[in-house]
C-alpha cells in the first residue's frame, strides 16, 4: 500500500536509489521531523533542506501541515529526494487538486536511476581490467 488517506492524516512512501521514506502528514504548524529529529539537524546542508521543503513551498502548505518521516537506506542526497517524493505523494493523497502542480514541477515522478550491477569478467559495472604489457 503506497498511500493511505484518512480525514486528519495522510501517509505515503517515497523512494530514490536505495533510500525509502515513510511520510505521514497531519494538520499542524509546519514542523518537519525526520527519524525523531528536526529536519535542519538531520540534514545540515541548505540544498538538502530546500529539497525536502520544496513540495510544501510549491503548494503553499508549509505552515498548515506537520510532516513526520522515517527514512532508511541510501545516502543523504537519496534520502532527501526520497522524502521529497513521499511528501509529494502524501500531499496528493491529502488533496487530489495538488497533483497537476506537483507533476508540473516533477515531484510526482519516481526517479528510476539506480546503481548498475557488476558484470562477470569486469572490475565494476562497465570498467574492465587494465591492460599491462609486462
Amino acid at each position: 500500500m503506497a498511500t493511505k488517506n484518512t480525514q486528519d492524516m495522510s501517509r505515503a512512501v517515497g523512494r530514490r536509489k536505495e533510500a525509502a521514506a515513510r511520510v505521514r502528514l497531519t494538520p499542524g504548524k509546519g514542523e518537519i521531523t525526520i527519524n525523531g529529529k528536526g529536519y535542519k539537524t538531520y540534514f545540515t546542508t541548505l540544498i538538502l533542506q530546500k529539497i525536502i521543503s520544496s513540495p510544501l513551498d510549491v503548494t503553499g502548505k508549509q505552515k498548515d501541515l506537520d510532516v513526520s518521516v522515517k527514512v532508511a537506506g541510501g545516502g543523504t542526497r537519496g534520502q532527501a529526494e526520497a522524502i521529497r517524493h513521499g511528501i509529494s505523494r502524501a500531499l496528493v493523497g491529502w488533496n487530489e487538486d495538488l497533483k497537476p502542480v506537483l507533476r508540473a514541477v516533477g515531484f510526482m515522478t519516481r526517479d528510476a536511476r539506480t546503481k548498475e550491477r557488476k558484470k562477470p569478467g569486469l572490475t565494476k559495472a562497465r570498467r574492465g581490467h587494465q591492460w599491462r604489457k609486462r
